[in-house]
């Protein structure tokens, strides 16, 4: 069997770290920015984890078997 190429739109937007979960970008930090408040924008930065019941369904994309 031939590998599996990974999702290249995920490769870009998820990463996995050692313990195996998935990480993401936080949402609504692009544009529209100035009629935010502070607190709003703070609240977007940084990274988040993947929910649990979307966890394998990345990995796949990813190129992960089922057994990672």
């Amino acid at each position: 069997m031939p590998k599996i190429k990974s999702n290249s739109s995920a490769k870009k937007r998820f990463k996995v770290t050692g313990s195996g979960k998935v990480k993401r970008a936080g949402a609504y930090h692009r544009h529209l920015m100035r009629k935010k408040s502070a607190k709003a924008k703070s609240r977007t930065e940084g990274t988040m984890l993947v929910s649990e019941v979307d966890t394998p369904r990345i990995k796949t994309l990813l190129g992960f078997g089922s057994n990672h």
